[in-house]
């Protein structure tokens, strides 16, 4: 009986240790994206901002596929005073063959000194069948882009999208819109 106790606790002790390494309240994503319509530019609508994007105004990201299924990245953010600024970095996939879940890491000083550390996570939560508007995150829900292949997009267009976010547990409210270029003109006058 003794044994059978002890085979039992260490039964539910394992059992308590394994993990499906599924998260079953984090964002759903995708399940697939095809890269190569996915790459090219995608202009930032809305955003939960990382702390690097505080100073933007417009920001645009240009996805280039390669060869060995990475996926070069350059985020551009033009700031409030007409000044460029940009972040290269590349992103892949978090599991072999999953498309909708990728690593990116900029290459900057920080990620140059402690290699691998630094990178971040990018869900694509939706993207459209025509590949012309995506909605990505991160799982903690603390980072969020609303993203279209042109600056703007229509009112429709514009709630379909914060209705996804909203599904997906993203708190909309806090969501930083694209600066127009009208406004853009007015603020440097």
């Amino acid at each position: 009986m003794k044994r059978l106790l002890i085979v039992l606790f260490a039964g539910l002790v394992l059992a308590g240790c394994a993990t499906s390494g599924v998260d079953p309240l984090a964002p759903k994503t995708v399940n697939s994206v095809n890269l190569k319509k996915y790459q090219g530019t995608w202009y930032e609508l809305a955003r939960l901002p990382m702390y690097f994007q505080r100073n933007c105004a417009q920001s645009e990201a240009h996805y280039t596929l390669k060869p060995d299924g990475k996926v070069l990245v350059l985020n551009r953010c033009l700031t409030a005073d007409w000044q460029w600024e940009e972040a290269k970095g590349t992103a892949w996939p978090q599991e072999p063959g999953k498309t909708d879940k990728l690593w990116v890491e900029f290459d900057n000083w920080f990620s140059r000194l402690i290699p691998g550390v630094a990178k971040g996570e990018y869900w694509v939560l939706y993207v459209s069948d025509d590949y012309k508007t995506a909605i990505v995150g991160d799982p903690s829900r603390k980072y969020l882009w609303l993203l279209s292949r042109t600056p703007t997009v229509n009112g429709v267009v514009r709630e379909e999208l914060l209705s996804k976010a909203r599904q997906q547990g993203y708190d909309t409210t806090r969501l930083i819109w694209r600066a127009t270029d009208t406004q853009m003109a007015k603020t440097s006058n």
